[in-house]
């Protein structure tokens, strides 16, 4: 069964690595996210799937880039989804997220260079994932499946692993502050470092609200 496992991760690297050099082939600015980036930012999970962040208005050309590299593709949502498949691996080009985020230049400027089993990928930074991550969970609050315990699992996580820019996560929270006080207050709870004056600042936003 070990080994079986091994093959199987074998091919989602070489599945991820040829992704990777087809879009920074294509010029198209990108940062992943999803699993792939809560692991390297330190979060004790894996996926199968390869979540690519790219703006609106690169979605196409990333398609187009994949294509040219063997995978199949489709465009499965003109509004925010398009995908792509090689060797049972899917890769996901999102191009908006939790329902009105889209990857922004600020968002490509806090992207980091980081390490994910031996080799150097582009995440989106732990604030961002952070927060979208806290509005995906929003919308899978009635249905608590495991993709909603994953995404809270690595929302902990992040706060466990990484030194936060709380500053900047209030700043984005303005898309979602409500949902982000819950689960402030919910990590306090598990004894969290979540600085008392960020629960304050959103307690006082919803306040004003």
């Amino acid at each position: 069964m070990s080994s079986l496992i091994e093959s199987d991760n074998q091919v989602f690297y070489e599945v991820l690595d040829e992704a990777l050099s087809a879009l920074d082939s294509s010029g198209v600015a990108y940062a992943l996210m999803g699993g792939i980036a809560a692991a390297a930012w330190g979060c004790q999970r894996f996926t199968h799937d390869i979540d690519v962040f790219v703006k609106p208005e690169d979605a196409e050309k990333a398609l187009e880039s994949l294509e040219a590299k063997g995978f199949r593709t489709e465009k499965t949502d003109l509004l925010w989804l398009f995908k792509g498949f090689k060797k049972n691996v899917l890769v996901d080009v999102i191009f908006k997220s939790a329902g009105t985020v889209h990857l922004d230049q600020e968002m490509l400027e806090r992207s980091r260079v980081v390490d994910f089993h031996g080799r150097q990928i582009r995440a989106l930074g732990p604030e961002d994932l952070f927060v979208i991550k806290a509005l995906v969970l929003n919308e899978h609050s009635l249905n608590f499946d495991d993709k909603c315990l994953r995404h809270l699992t690595d929302l902990l996580g992040l706060i466990r692993s990484c030194e936060l820019d709380w500053d900047y996560i209030l700043k984005r929270a303005r898309l979602g502050p409500r949902r982000m006080l819950g689960l402030l207050l919910y990590a306090q709870s598990l004894d969290l470092l979540v600085p008392n004056r960020v629960v304050q600042a959103l307690a006082e936003q919803l306040e004003i609200c």
